[in-house]
């Protein structure tokens, strides 16, 4: 029965307990019974059968089972009853019984009457009252205490047993309250147990770190709450005992006493599972550990076998053993630099590999994948430590080379520096004579350790360094050191020659530089259009060596002297191309060095940290297309340099083949501004200031992006000072186009910059053709459609104008003022209107001015008065001008000829002369100059009878001219009252003489060489300016030339009109045309016949 009742629990009907009708007061019968007391409680009918039931339930639960099971004494305490009550007391508590009964103790009414009546009807109703176990009736507390002893008796009933009902209570509520709590803790340790040992290991370092501090987290709660529990157990532990602490000779009953087991029974299991769990956790945790240790490893093993395997692939980018001492240097030093950059990397990888042993000593899970591991990254750094010393092994054996090799050329050069430095004069005696075969054998006795002695030891000794460059360098120097050799030998026999007795004294004799030019070879460097460039080199380099040898031979012939002025050129050029060389390669390796030192290592992971967010993708802005400069002269322009060392008047075509390279420059320096102003924000960085540190550079960074800058307008001095050496060799000309080119490029590279810099133009730049002039003047407006009022007030003041010529177009801007520093101090130009060049015509003179000249529009509808800052400027402008006229009227011409031959089915137009070959430059050049005379005068008489020309309309042809000037600028217009020459005029003076080309007065081109004039020192060259003083018979008009000043008779038809008289000036037009017209042209009619491409700007908005 006892087993089939649900537990109850004091905190569960707490309140029912505290009514007090039943108490368990903790006293026990002779045999150990526990005894409960049903004291004297009026309302005892009154209370619900739920709660009655409940708490004898629970009372009856409180004894362990072994003194439950003796059964209980009932101590029924009635003596202020009435019969009648009792006897429904006892049939309810007989009713109501949860457990086994032992004895029935009742204390019956004190009261004569009752106590009589009670008497009685116990006898008669005894049956009645249904109890298994007897029911004594006592009258006294005397006669209960001979059934219970008077110390397991409350006081209320005589007896002497400690008893406190709320106490009691209080306690029953901490014990079961506490055992509550144990039994939770267990089953939460359990439930976490479980949930730990379920737990999969993660595979990476996060993930793991985070689950072990979460579990940790847990445990620590856990443990938390075992030590609250602890300390409440503690706690109702002392309670009991305090009794019997404060008092020993206290005795506890039977009820404390199973109390105090009880509690001390819990303590020892909440210990006892804390402890499990805490062996439990200890294994979980160093799993934990293990598993995240495994995976920082299993990480760091990734990290340092990546950068073990970049420096790796970096190291074997060192493959390069250097063209020179410098260079090799240059490698040493970058890979002792990636050498120290790279020990970091390798200490790393050697100290992970040594974890090897501490996993094994720690019994690591999963010991057996991390051994593999580490004997891994011990080869890898092995091998790197091996490949880098073998790297710097072939790299010391390169410079021993080359050290090598330096002397040899050192040695060299000095022995041309001292056959040029010895005098002629000195050597024609026979002191002076023996005086130089002495100098000449004590520097040859220098040559033993200097000197190669055997080519083939060379090649077998560094055999497994010589690439096919480095071999070709070492027979260059051996050939150089042979031909140097020779020429002492030469020397030698010369100076033997002086040295015996002499009867009379030779004179030395010059060459002449005819002896070059009249080689019977044609030079390759006249014959570009025809051949390639390596059979142009080769040529040119036979041509050279059969110049040198007939020189050799005709110096040889005027008496064997050989030292004159032309040795001492050749010796000045090649230090000029020695100079060349070794800054060129100084170039290429600080190139080389600013790419793997700074721009490569913005790309390195392990120096992200140190570049600010801001910095980062614009390694393009910073440096630019550098990269695409380097390979350029890194890989063919160095490589071609070297090729002309030994023929270093001939370097101007190694300029000329790689010409359209070098506009590569544009790009770089375009770009400069945003460079330099990046540089600016983060100069101070630690990433450049670590970089600049690395490469231990004393300058910075700014100083080498410089460098192409520098390098670009280097060369042109360069080729002066060659140039200026070689005026007499065969390549002259080719240094000379090389310098023109090279001073072109500087000028389009410093032109770019200024057009990058216009602000508001519309449509695209570079529809507009070449850019091939730029500067700024002063300019006044003289407009036929301007207010007269308007005019007469700005005639005074002229507008500030920044030019800009194009093929097609000219463009007027208005100078910004500079701001910033460095490349952004640069100007800017504020588009104000342009000029389509069909339609624009020039006046080269103004009335007393020298600097200003006219551009005119359609017609001289629009007039711009430019004055530039000198007559040379100038004159510069107005001849680029007319070069942009007149390569439009030539291209009207020749299409016009072009279809007028297809209209007539005549025979095709004859092949330009540049299909041509020619024997030499001056040839070509006349063949072309004649036959573009001739394609002239078709042209003439195939327009000269054409109406005056119809200009295009603005809103068709060209867009409007935007005249947004200042209020200043608006009245800036200069109303001149002096024209051009008429062109109808012209058309009909050209109209008289059937045939007849009659020359209108003015200046002339001369188009083909003429020296068979009246006076013998008349002449004039292709190209030369004339002015034609009078007319003479048989064609012949008697000119001044302007270049020579002289006067002489010359044929018409060896003249082009250039520039015609006028009233007041001499102007020139691409939009006016006639046969005698003082104006070329490139009308509206002939460009509607010929389709020049007079509308192809009909989309540019001006």
């Amino acid at each position: 029965m006892h087993q089939d009742i649900i537990p109850l629990y004091a905190a569960d009907i707490q309140d029912q307990l505290k009514k007090q009708f039943a108490y368990l007061s903790g006293g026990r019968g002779g045999d150990g019974c526990p005894v409960i007391t049903f004291p004297d409680y009026p309302a005892f009918s009154e209370i619900p059968e739920k709660e009655f039931q409940n708490v004898l339930t629970y009372l009856t639960s409180i004894p362990s089972l072994r003194d439950a099971g003796i059964g209980f004494i009932l101590v029924i305490d009635r003596r202020q009853d009435k019969w009648t009550s009792v006897k429904a007391s006892i049939l309810r508590i007989a009713a109501s019984f949860p457990g086994n009964l032992q004895l029935v103790l009742v204390l019956r009414p004190t009261g004569f009457f009752h106590r009589a009546l009670s008497d009685i009807a116990f006898r008669f109703n005894k049956d009645e009252l249904k109890m298994k176990v007897p029911i004594i009736m006592l009258g006294s507390v005397s006669e209960l205490q001979s059934y219970i002893d008077k110390t397991q008796l409350t006081e209320d009933l005589g007896g002497t047993l400690d008893y406190c009902h709320n106490r009691w209570l209080s306690r029953r509520t901490a014990i079961e309250g506490f055992a509550q709590k144990v039994k939770q803790t267990a089953q939460i340790l359990q439930s976490f147990g479980t949930e730990l040992a379920e737990t999969e290991l993660p595979n990476d370092v996060q993930s793991t770190s985070s689950l072990l501090a979460t579990h940790t987290e847990k445990k620590d709660k856990m443990k938390e709450d075992i030590r609250v529990a602890v300390e409440q157990g503690d706690d109702i532990l002392g309670s009991i005992t305090k009794p019997v602490t404060e008092n020993p000779d206290y005795k506890l009953n039977q009820d404390q006493l199973d109390n105090q087991t009880t509690v001390e029974r819990l303590l020892a299991q909440l210990h006892e599972t804390e402890t499990a769990f805490d062996e439990f956790w200890m294994k979980h945790q160093q799993k934990l550990e293990q598993c995240l240790r495994l995976r920082n490893f299993e990480q760091n093993f990734r990290e340092v076998k990546a950068a073990l395997d970049i420096v790796s692939e970096r190291l074997s980018a060192f493959t390069d053993v250097g063209n020179s001492r410098s260079h090799v240097e240059h490698i040493l030093k970058d890979l002792a630099n990636f050498k120290e950059k790279s020990d970091e990397t390798v200490t790393k990888a050697k100290m992970l590999a040594s974890e090897r042993d501490a996993f094994i000593q720690s019994n690591h899970y999963a010991v057996d994948s991390i051994i593999p591991k580490c004997s891994e990254l011990h080869h890898l750094c092995d091998a790197f430590t091996t490949e880098i010393e073998r790297r710097r092994k072939l790299l010391n054996k390169s410079l021993e080379l080359h050290d090598l090799l330096e002397k040899s050329m050192k040695w060299c050069d000095e022995g041309i520096y001292l056959l040029a430095s010895q005098p002629v004069d000195k050597c024609q005696s026979q002191d002076g004579a023996e005086s130089a075969l002495q100098e000449i054998e004590k520097f040859l006795d220098t040559g033993a350790g200097n000197k190669i002695k055997e080519l083939n030891k060379i090649y077998e000794e560094y055999a497994h360094i010589l690439n096919e460059d480095l071999k070709d360098h070492v027979q260059k120097v051996f050939q150089k050191q042979e031909s140097m050799e020779e020429m002492f030998q030469k020397r030698q026999v010369s100076l033997k020659k002086l040295a015996a007795k002499q009867t009379r004294p030779v004179q030395p004799v010059a060459p002449r530089p005819e002896a070059f030019v009249k080689s019977p070879c044609t030079s390759p460097g006249l014959q570009r259009e025809n051949v390639s460039n390596s059979e142009s080199s080769a040529l040119r380099r036979v041509n050279y060596r059969k110049a040198k040898s007939e020189t050799t031979e005709l110096h040889q012939s005027r008496g064997g002297s050989t030292m004159d002025d032309e040795e001492n050129l050749a010796v000045l050029r090649q230090h000029v191309m020695n100079e060349l060389i070794e800054t060129e390669r100084a170039y290429v390796e600080e190139l080389l060095c600013v790419l793997e030192g700074y721009a490569a290592e913005m790309d390195n992971p392990l120096m992200a940290h140190l570049i600010p967010p801001e910095l980062q993708n614009k390694k393009d802005i910073l440096f630019g297309n550098m990269e695409e400069i380097y390979h350029f002269h890194n890989r063919i322009f160095l490589r071609e340099l070297e090729t002309y060392v030994e023929y270093p008047e001939l370097v101007g075509r190694c300029f000329l083949d790689q010409m359209e390279d070098f506009q590569i420059y544009e790009k770089y320096c375009q770009n400069k501004p945003r460079s330099e102003s990046l540089w600016r924000q983060f100069s101070d960085s630690v990433f450049f200031q670590e970089c600049q540190r690395k490469l231990d550079h004393k300058l910075s960074l700014d100083s080498y992006l410089l460098k192409p800058v520098q390098r670009i307008t280097k060369y042109q001095l360069l080729l002066k000072e060659m140039l200026k050496y070689s005026k007499n060799c065969e390549g002259a000309e080719d240094l000379q186009e090389a310098l023109t080119s090279i001073l072109g490029i500087l000028k389009a590279v410093n032109d770019s910059m200024h057009q990058i810099a216009i602000t508001g133009y519309d449509g695209n730049l570079n529809e507009l053709g070449k850019l091939l002039m730029q500067g700024s003047f002063n300019v006044w407006t003289d407009h036929k459609k301007g207010h007269t009022k308007v005019k007469d007030l700005a005639r005074f003041k002229p507008m500030q104008r920044h030019l800009f010529l194009h093929e097609k177009a000219v463009l007027f801007c208005k100078k910004r003022e500079e701001n910033g520093e460095g490349y952004e101090k640069a100007p800017s130009y504020s588009y104000k209107h342009s000029l389509n060049m069909a339609a624009v015509g020039i006046t080269e003179n103004v009335k007393g001015d020298a600097k200003k000249f006219e551009i005119w529009y359609n017609a001289r509808e629009e007039v711009y008065i430019v004055q530039a800052p000198t007559p040379e400027v100038k004159a510069t402008w107005v001849n680029e001008i007319r070069k942009v006229l007149t390569s439009q009227l030539q291209a009207c011409r020749e299409a016009s000829q072009h279809r007028t031959l297809e209209q007539t089915q005549s025979l095709p137009l004859p092949l330009p002369a540049s299909s041509c070959a020619s024997p030499s430059r001056n040839h070509i050049r006349n063949t072309k100059k004649t036959e573009e005379k001739k394609a002239d005068l078709t042209s003439l008489e195939g327009c000269g009878t054409t109406v005056a020309p119809k200009y295009p309309e603005k809103g068709k042809g060209w867009a409007k001219p935007s005249h947004s000037l200042d209020a200043s600028e608006e009245n800036d217009g200069w109303s001149s009252a002096e024209e051009a020459l008429n062109s109808s005029d012209a058309e009909e003076e050209g109209a008289g003489g059937a045939g007849e080309i009659k020359l209108t007065p003015g200046k002339y081109t001369v188009v083909t060489d003429y020296d068979k004039g009246v006076s013998e020192e008349f002449t004039v060259k292709s190209g030369d300016l004339v002015q034609l003083i009078r007319e003479g018979e048989d064609g012949l008009w008697f000119v001044k030339n302007l270049s020579s000043g002289r006067e002489g008779w010359i044929p018409a038809s060896n003249l082009l009109m250039l520039i015609g008289n006028s009233k007041s000036a001499q102007s020139l037009s691409s939009s006016e045309s006639g046969t005698a017209s003082s104006n070329l042209s490139t009308s509206s009619s002939c460009s509607d016949s010929c389709n020049v491409s007079s509308t192809s700007f009909s989309d540019i908005k001006g």
